[in-house]
């Protein structure tokens, strides 16, 4: 019994949390040692039979004087473990949080800066903007944790999955089309998003991939990077962005545009959704686009349970309140036997 006592004294007490402070302790004597004693230069009376008179004097004085020298020095070890603030473990807790792990894979192919969107009344580029949605989406993703990664003839990661979404939402404002190379390489980009998101809990691996074209680059076939996000499973929601090469309207009248097209592979998108549980959408303008991520925002997010911690109790009010009254006893002690 008094083993299994012990035990839990030793689970319960969390140490100290300043440690450094016990170097204190062998301070009272270190002076006593290093400082000169005091010496009484006064003049001193002589008496006859002095030496008897000394020991009848200190007869019983030296275990008293033991008592008292022995309190003090209690008193002074409880003052340094007040001082390095022992430390109590309280019962181990989880935290609730949700949350999940969103890779975000945006093309920056040289198709990205074609001038078919409007945004605020004026004609921009589409990857400016998916910038813009893609900023406003960050913000809603209070508790996720987001990466970023832009393909074009390559894949690249910009960012690790993070809950520090202002980097990632900077490295998105400095990523400019062509960056990656002018082609598109979807398989590659959904290969590497695989990689990333491996290690996390099968059921938070999310990517998000917003293209505007048609795998032409890369050594991973899309439908075949679909079946190895589908293996390690990996869900994916595939964006199809783009005009639909009429032209756009403003104030009224029909803006045309050159070479806007509608040359992206929907079908392959759709696939690939499919295959790994997502969905597929389509966006022909930055509206469209924001009523995507905000149906994708309205996602019930995973809830998992945080990592267990036990909390720290201080617990320097003990010792504190001991040395006190080990210091109010030396001082009584001489008065209760004289």
């Amino acid at each position: 019994m008094i083993d299994s006592w012990l035990e839990t004294l030793k689970i319960a007490f969390g140490g100290f949390a300043w440690p450094w402070m016990w170097l204190a302790f062998p301070l009272p004597w270190l002076a006593g040692w290093l400082l000169p004693p005091h010496r009484n230069i006064s003049a001193s009376l002589k008496v006859p039979y002095g030496r008897r008179l000394d020991a009848i004097a200190t007869r019983g004085g030296r275990p008293r004087r033991l008592h008292i020298a022995a309190l003090a020095w209690l008193a002074w070890f409880l003052l340094c473990a007040a001082a390095a603030r022992p430390q109590q473990l309280g019962e181990a807790v989880a935290p609730p949080q949700s949350g999940r792990n969103l890779m975000l894979a945006v093309d920056l192919s040289g198709s990205m800066s074609e001038p078919d969107m409007e945004l605020g009344g004026n004609v921009v580029d589409r990857l400016t903007a998916a910038k813009a949605v893609l900023a406003d989406f960050l913000d809603r993703r209070t508790g996720d944790r987001v990466g970023l990664l832009v393909f074009g003839q390559r894949a690249y990661a910009l960012t690790p999955l993070t809950l520090d979404r202002d980097s990632v939402r900077d490295q998105l404002r400095d990523s400019v089309a062509g960056l990656a190379g002018r082609e598109t390489a979807i398989g590659d980009a959904i290969g590497l998003a695989v990689k990333r998101l491996r290690d996390q809990p099968k059921d938070q691996r999310v990517l998000i991939l917003l293209t505007d074209g048609v795998n032409t680059a890369g050594v991973l076939d899309p439908l075949k990077a679909a079946e190895l996000a589908k293996a390690e499973g990996v869900r994916i929601h595939t964006i199809a962005f783009g005009g639909s090469g009429g032209g756009f309207s403003i104030f009224g009248l029909t803006v045309p545009i050159s070479g806007g097209g509608d040359e992206i592979d929907e079908e392959t998108l759709k696939r690939i959704a499919q295959e790994t549980g997502g969905q597929s959408f389509r966006a022909r303008d930055t509206e469209q686009l924001a009523g995507i991520y905000a149906e994708l925002d309205r996602i019930e997010p995973v809830r998992q349970e945080g990592a267990r911690v036990r909390p720290r109790i201080e617990r320097y009010a003990w010792p504190l309140a001991a040395a006190l009254l080990v210091a109010l006893l030396a001082f009584l002690l001489p008065r209760r036997l004289q």
